[in-house]
């Protein structure tokens, strides 16, 4: 493969860095040229590193184009890659004459590149935000960065994500460090406690709060020391600003570090970073290099790194008093800093090394040139509809399961997903959406696509709503008529209470659906007694099955964050507002404080629809007298596996988490408010269950006694687990099937 990347040849700081670490290691690989629009030192040190490097400049725009056009054709490039503003104004412009697809890496905020410039701010950054709207794509120097994009506009499939990657080979000895610190001007003692910061002296470094909240800090901790490496225009009021919070003796600017940062981390106890707005900055896993502690902002990537309190510590942008009780916390206690900079080197030094940047570059590259070169379609791709974007975890990760299983087909095929947030469901899963009420567009997306998927969940029932019925045998038929494949997929069916309702729906589905595929026996049952005879129907699983729990270090994250012990024991509650629901909260409660008392289980209060499970937990809590936590939002579905695997026992009305909980092997207790629940556990061939219309104090704890004793023999559920995860892949088979044409499987 070979390919062309295009940067000014002026750039500076995280920018320069990944630009030639990226060629000079990709060079070992492939064919990566750089093209410079001036020479300078940036040219010079990549020819130092062995990265071939052309020179075209100039202010002839077009001119430019041209000699760069006809050198791309000579050259037999597959991509252009850019990097920069004037990069990516020439890029937009060679896409026409090259017929390549031409990618760009975002490595800041382009709203900020020319913060307190602003006549540059209206020329170069207009440009440089037209131009990365005509790219075919974009390369985020991590998630957040993405998201930010996605949140303005730009197509969600069109993105890729890297980090930044550094060379974590062990550094050699550095020396003693009080000669060294003394000779960048730091008052320091033997048994100081240095914090560090390497940046630039402007505002979107922010070097005030980092200031203020060492002066809090050193007010409980003395000993501590500062020194900012970096030079700027703030540099005088940073000084003005020591002095008057009276620690201007103990911070010492020493400008910018010449021979390379190894010696400077090396010097330190504590890295900080106290920037309003970054991409994924180098200087963070450069100190994790130094098994540094470290305290920043929570912007950016830097979440993906840093996971709050257990391998460092994050805080809100300006927010000087948190930062300065983090300092103290560290600052007092040497046996945390370094445990949790060990922690910081483990997780950098296995996901954010060189390689692994270089890695993930090459697969970008792959998946440019396949997606490039896909066969253009008539009808391509797949409508995915379903109850997602109203905050429930269940529904969700229903809907992130289909996603992968979509992408396993087809890593390229094009899919569109009908949600009621579809800003939230393009920034959460990278896939275009529509909203559901916006008849005109996805009527467009069924237009082009092969196959409707009806996708999950129990979307045929009237119990909720009678307009969600109709909604969704509406689309059904839509699809049909507009000449799609319909499935429907891992669904669960009913209740449909009201006659006329049972027959709209059995019309619409014989008339209308190929397939469909059902997570439990009771929906087969549904389905026959409604007259649904013409679809094939065949009996699998709920695809939120296949879905996997966070690591280990980010589920710790989320429940610290929380105020929860990572490692106790504990019994959950998944509860939900039901008619009647408040007239047996008490019940709950009391089962909670029983679990505590009969078994040392500290009761754990879990939302899985964010909106309202808080306020039946709150309900619920009220008869309980024990200690208890409430996890509000513990974050997407793979987050909420992971709280639910650390439980002893798991009480739930809500269905994807006792479907979450029972992957995980937990012995589980279904508080049944629809016939749903009791159907899946009866389909792993668990009987801990009662109704909530008839639940009473004995008969709950009569369930957490059986669920107790049954925790030490989890294999019957994990079987049935895992026998119902080898059923789900029969959903993946139809929807391969109904997209190719090929005879189906048969039930």
């Amino acid at each position: 493969m070979k390919v062309i990347h295009l940067i000014s040849g002026g750039d500076s700081g995280g920018a320069k860095t990944h630009v030639l670490s990226l060629l000079a290691h990709l060079n070992q690989v492939i064919t990566a040229q750089l093209v410079c629009f001036r020479d300078g030192p940036f040219a010079q040190e990549a020819r130092s590193l062995g990265i071939p490097t052309e020179i075209m400049g100039g202010n002839n725009i077009f001119r430019i184009r041209r000699r760069l056009a006809d050198y791309i054709r000579r050259g037999g490039y597959d991509v252009i890659h850019c990097h920069g503003s004037r990069a990516n104004m020439i890029g937009a412009m060679l896409r026409g004459p090259t017929g390549l697809p031409v990618v760009s890496t975002v490595h800041s905020d382009y709203r900020l590149d020319y913060m307190g410039r602003p006549f540059s701010r209206l020329t170069f950054g207009s440009i440089n935000a037209r131009a990365l709207r005509k790219l075919d794509y974009r390369i985020g120097v991590s998630d957040a960065m993405v998201d930010l994009l996605i949140s303005r506009g730009f197509p969600p499939d069109r993105f890729f994500t890297i980090y930044n990657g550094i060379d974590f080979t062990p550094a050699p000895d550095q020396g003693d460090r009080l000669p060294y610190l003394r000779s960048l001007g730091l008052d320091a003692e033997a048994d100081s406690v240095v914090v560090g910061i390497a940046a630039r002296l402007n505002p979107v470094k922010d070097m005030s709060t980092l200031i203020r909240g060492f002066a809090l800090a050193c007010g409980k901790c003395p000993r501590l020391r500062l020194i900012i490496a970096g030079d700027g225009d703030e540099l005088g009021k940073l000084k003005t600003l020591a002095e008057e919070l009276g620690v201007g003796g103990k911070v010492c600017f020493a400008g910018w570090i010449s021979g390379g940062m190894d010696r400077f981390y090396s010097a330190l106890d504590i890295n900080a970073l106290t920037s309003l707005s970054e991409t994924f900055p180098y200087a963070l896993t450069e100190g994790a290099r130094f098994r540094l502690a470290t305290v920043a902002t929570a912007v950016g990537g830097i979440p993906y790194l840093i996971d709050q309190a257990v391998n460092g510590c994050l805080f809100t942008p300006g927010d000087w008093n948190a930062l300065g009780q983090d300092l103290a916390a560290l600052a007092e206690d040497d046996t945390l800093r370094r445990d949790m900079g060990e922690k910081l080197y483990r997780k950098a030094s296995e996901k954010f090394s060189i390689q692994k940047t270089v890695d993930t570059q090459l697969r970008i590259y792959e998946e440019i040139v396949r997606k490039f070169r896909r066969p253009r379609q008539k009808r391509d791709g797949v409508v995915i509809c379903g109850a997602y974007g109203r905050g429930n975890a269940g529904d969700d990760a229903i809907l992130e399961a289909i996603l992968q299983e979509m992408r396993s087909i087809d890593p390229d095929m094009p899919l569109t997903v009908l949600s009621k947030d579809p800003k939230a469901t393009r920034l959460t899963y990278r896939v275009p959406a529509i909203h559901r009420s916006n008849l005109p567009a996805w009527r467009a997306a069924m237009r082009r696509s092969k196959l409707y998927l009806n996708g999950g969940g129990s979307l045929i029932q009237d119990v909720t709503s009678r307009r969600s019925l109709w909604f969704y045998l509406h689309n059904i038929s839509t699809a049909k008529r507009l000449g799609n494949q319909v499935q429907m997929y891992g669904c669960g069916i009913g209740p449909v209470t009201r006659q006329g309702h049972r027959e709209l729906a059995a019309r619409t589905l014989n008339r209308c659906v190929d397939v469909i595929t059902l997570r439990e026996p009771d929906s087969l049952q549904e389905l026959q007694a409604m007259g649904v005879t013409r679809p094939r129907v065949l009996l699998t699983a709920d695809p939120a099955l296949t879905l996997r729990g966070a690591p280990e270090d980010v589920v710790d994250s989320v429940m610290l964050r929380a105020g929860i012990p990572p490692r106790g024991r504990y019994i959950c509650f998944c509860l939900r507002r039901w008619r009647g629901f408040e007239e047996k909260a008490p019940v709950l409660g009391a089962a909670a404080e029983y679990a505590f008392r009969r078994y040392g289980l500290t009761p754990v209060f879990l939302a899985v629809e964010t909106h309202q499970d808080p306020g039946a937990a709150e309900i619920a809590a009220q008869a309980v007298g024990c200690p208890h936590y409430f996890l509000n939002d513990a974050g997407d579905a793979a987050s909420i596996i992971g709280v639910l695997s650390r439980m002893q026992v798991v009480v739930s009305m809500r269905l994807h988490a006792l479907i979450f909980a029972a992957g995980q092997g937990v012995p589980l207790i279904g508080v049944v408010y629809d016939p749903k629940v009791s159907s899946f556990l009866r389909y792993i061939g668990q009987a801990l269950f009662a109704d909530l219309d008839s639940l009473t104090e004995e008969e709950l704890r009569e369930l957490i006694d059986r669920a107790a004793e049954q925790g030490a023999h989890p294999e019957q559920q994990k079987t049935a687990v895992q026998h119902l995860r080898e059923m789900e892949q029969r959903n993946v088979e139809i929807a391969r099937g109904l997209l190719s044409g090929e005879e189906l499987p048969q039930a």
